[in-house]
């Protein structure tokens, strides 16, 4: 039982209580302090201030005051409480369960505590535990319909649906009058009952339930998917079809009921007898609204020859008549088939050599008109020929130069035109020419954005920042930087964060990277607020989709590319550890006075760093400091250059954080599955790199790392220092068999790499080349020469691209070439991509 109190204090500890709730925190540690000064040893007085303390961010003070609240009073359950929220607070949610479960043993009736610690089984997804402490919460307020809701939700995320479904039922016969029509939580409640049905397997019985259910219900349209769904899983095709345009009738431009009708319709697009019924079905939407689109574009999918370019002509010459600047956007798919790529070609070309414009089929049109039809077509050329699969640059800067010449300030054209000349490889003159673009709208966040995105791929850190602060909260703390942070502009980190990387900026690069990783864990916390606001609100389905969104978080593209740039850091880190002194060079293989003299350089700059950031936080605490919405003050970053995260002892170990959730949520990633090989050699655990070695096997058996990884884990098993355990052994044995044993030496190796060379030299793939290079390097570091030389060759390939011809560069650097070299290398590289600012000389 807790320390009693006088009356006094005890209204004074209502009010720490009160004071806590309503976030006034002063006021609250006030209170507590009276407490404490007559009472100094009551447990929950300081439990309380504990949490008071945390809240304001002092973490460790709070953490040892919470320990002497428990050590005053461990039969108080507020102390263990509390304790438990402090846990929480540091994402420590097993230690959170065990303190609240202690706290549950001395109150076992108190609604808050079953309350959090439910909330916490489904944050850790302990589901049978979510089912003991909502079945508990239930029994202490049957009254609830959330409370029935909540254990419905625990049985039906434990797979469990027919009891989910029987606690539902069993609330509906509690009730003593029907609810009201408009009573929202009833709607919601009934139609997530009927996708328990149907997730139980039972289709025909959740067609059935959707049926009596309809007409009360308040999601039309939610009910009409389901029955389309429903009737089409059990092969109603009829009333499948009706109810498919009954939902097209509400939504004619949504692909999915198109699909559904075709389904519906037995129409098969690979089957020819079906493409004529398919046209119909689409002329009979198309003529219906004049104003539709997707009836008129789908059909180009599924339509081929003669047919295909009379439906494109069509299609094209009403989008360019009207000028819709989306519509190569729009079309781009198709260039997917060489065939309509062809047509669609020759059909804009012809528009753009007809001697009258008049912009429509019947040529009806008016002067104006023929004129916005003609710069259509000329932008509409611009970007085919500036597209991947259509590409010719000159043919695209020739009728981008055109349209521009007639109107210079268009932001479209000049930032097409800055596309052009990011595809040619010129950064610099991309960047410049989309600045250009921006300060012709200077109001257009668009453009705005775009133009950062340029100036990060040309490396202009600080230029890019001073564009998107245009646009952000430049008062706040950590100024335009601190507002990307607090707004999670996850694509603008993710370019900062490369920009460094490619400046060899490793800390800043980090801390770009780390910052990602941390917003999908803010993520990742935000789902525990909504578990008792969704029973609250009533929105379960929405509530279960996001659960289970949450399930897979990290396979998000945003996380996959931080990761990948993440973890190529800390392996350099491991590498080069010398790279966290803040040196680009390996120090080790410098001479004792070369490295005394580098280290005493880097430690000037350091101290030269250090002081500009010292008179920077200086100025910024003269400034007012920046408040929350709470009045609680913002921290400021104690390490704005990612210094800390550069003197990790262990940077393997901390880049598991990226690659574990990589490999368990994005296994398809086959460059994911290379690096997780490369950092599992590293550590040691070859079982591990061999796992990763037959998955990107499985993915991909021609790609390049797979011959490279396969030739370097033989090499590292050939050359173990200490035999591997038993079991270990055995099982490499029996699953790693190629390239086989027997190949256990080195110019075993160098034979079925040279046969791989050979095989791949007269197919001409650059990046199979240069990866058995790197490999015959990596076998013999006395090969550099002759790796050098044959990747200089590669520069004479017609098929080498000016990305391969990039990464061979940063292949040379990572063999250490010499200056000689590398000049040899961009100059060749240069004479072929003349304006590639990527093989200028550093």
């Amino acid at each position: 039982m807790p320390q009693p109190l006088p009356s006094k204090e005890s209204s004074l500890f209502r009010q720490v209580v009160k004071f806590y709730e309503s976030k006034q925190y002063k006021k609250g540690l006030k209170s507590a302090d009276q407490i404490l000064k007559k009472h100094p040893n009551h447990g929950d007085t300081q439990a309380m201030k504990a949490l008071i303390l945390n809240s304001q961010g002092h973490g460790e003070e709070a953490f040892a005051l919470g320990k002497l609240a428990l050590k005053n009073d461990m039969k108080s359950h507020v102390c263990w409480h509390v304790y438990g929220l402090l846990w929480r607070s540091v994402k420590n949610y097993e230690e959170a369960v065990k303190a609240y479960k202690f706290a549950l043993r001395i109150e076992p009736e108190s609604q808050n505590i079953l309350r959090d610690l439910a909330l916490l089984q489904c944050q850790i997804r302990d589901f049978e535990g979510y089912i003991e402490s909502r079945q508990k919460i239930l029994n202490a307020r049957p009254q609830l319909r959330q409370n029935w809701t909540g254990l419905a939700i625990a049985y039906h995320l434990a797979g469990n649906y027919k009891q989910a479904e029987h606690i539902l039922v069993t609330y509906e016969e509690t009730l003593k009058q029907a609810p009201s029509k408009t009573d929202l939580e009833h709607s919601e409640a009934v139609l997530y009952k009927n996708t328990i049905i149907a997730e139980s397997g039972d289709t025909e019985r959740a067609l059935n339930h959707l049926q009596e259910i309809m007409k009360a219900n308040l999601d039309k349209t939610a009910v009409l998917e389901l029955k389309a769904k429903y009737l089409l899983q059990l092969d109603r095709k009829e009333e499948a079809a009706k109810t498919y345009r009954a939902l097209l009738a509400r939504n004619s431009e949504y692909r999915v009921y198109y699909n559904g009708l075709e389904k519906a319709l037995d129409l098969d697009r690979s089957n020819d007898e079906s493409i004529p019924k398919l046209q119909a079905l689409y002329e009979e939407f198309a003529s219906k609204n004049e104003r539709n689109d997707a009836a008129r574009r789908i059909p180009l999918d599924f339509l081929k020859g003669d047919a295909f370019k009379t439906a494109a002509d069509q299609y094209l010459r009403r989008k360019l008549n009207k000028g819709v600047p989306s519509t190569f956007p729009n079309i781009k798919a198709l260039y997917a088939d060489a065939e309509k790529k062809a047509i669609i070609e020759d059909l804009v070309l012809g528009y753009a050599s007809e001697k009258s414009l008049n912009g429509s089929a019947e040529g009806k049109a008016h002067e104006e008109t023929s004129s916005q039809f003609e710069d259509s077509v000329l932008y509409f050329l611009a970007q085919h020929y500036t597209y991947v699969r259509s590409r010719n640059l000159e043919k695209a800067m020739e009728y981008i130069e055109r349209l521009i010449e007639k109107n210079p300030k268009s932001v479209d054209y000049n930032q097409i035109k800055a596309r052009i000349w990011k595809h040619y490889g010129d950064t610099q003159k991309a960047a410049d020419t989309i600045n250009h673009a921006r300060e012709l709208d200077l109001k257009d966040r668009y453009i705005n954005t775009k133009c950062a995105k340029y100036q990060l791929r040309n490396n202009e850190n600080e230029k890019a920042l001073d564009t998107m602060s245009k646009f952000t909260r430049n008062e706040t703390v950590g100024g335009p930087l601190g507002d990307l942070h607090d707004m999670q502009c996850m694509w603008y980190l993710l370019e900062d964060g490369e920009a460094y990387m490619r400046q060899n900026n490793i800390g800043l690069a980090l801390k770009r990277f780390t910052a990602v990783a941390d917003i999908f864990e803010v993520w990742q916390e935000d789902q525990f607020d909504f578990h008792s606001f969704s029973l609250r609100k009533g929105q379960i389905r929405a509530y279960i989709d996001m659960i289970r969104w949450q399930d897979h978080l990290r396979d998000h593209p945003f996380f996959t590319r931080a990761a990948l740039s993440a973890i190529k850091l800390y392996m350099r880190l491991y590498d080069n550890p010398d790279l966290a002194k803040g040196s680009s060079v390996d120090l080790a293989n410098l001479e004792p006075a070369e490295r005394k003299k580098a280290l005493k350089k880097i430690q000037k700059e350091q101290e030269k760093v250090k002081k500009a950031e010292a008179d920077r936080k200086a100025a910024a605490a003269a400034k007012a400091t920046a408040k929350g919405d709470d009045g609680e003050v913002k921290k400021e970053d104690t390490d704005p250059k990612g210094e800390k995260l550069l003197e990790t002892k262990e940077p393997l170990e901390v880049a598991m954080r990226f690659l574990t959730p990589l490999l368990e949520l994005s296994p398809r990633h086959i460059e994911g599955q290379d690096l997780g090989f490369q950092v599992h050699l590293r550590r040691g655990k070859p079982l591990l790199a061999l796992k990763c070695l037959q998955a990107a096997k499985q993915l991909d058996p021609t790609h390049p790392s797979v011959h490279e990884n396969a030739i370097l884990l033989r090499h590292h098993l050939n050359n173990l220092k200490e035999p591997l355990p038993t079991p270990v052994a055995e099982s490499l044995k029996e699953s790693f068999t190629e390239p086989p044993s027997s190949a256990s030496s080195t110019s075993a190796l160098q034979t079925l790499n040279d046969d791989f060379i050979k095989t791949h030299a007269s197919s001409g793939s650059v990046a199979h080349l240069q990866t058995a290079y790197d490999t015959r390097y990596r076998l013999d570091a006395a090969t550099k020469s002759q790796n050098e030389d044959d990747l200089l060759k590669t520069l004479d390939l017609d098929a080498i691209s000016l990305k391969e011809a990039a990464d061979g560069l940063e292949l040379l650097k990572g063999w250490k070439s010499d200056a000689k070299v590398l000049d040899k290398y961009r100059e060749k590289a240069a004479a072929k991509w003349e304006v590639a600012t990527v093989f200028a000389k550093e």
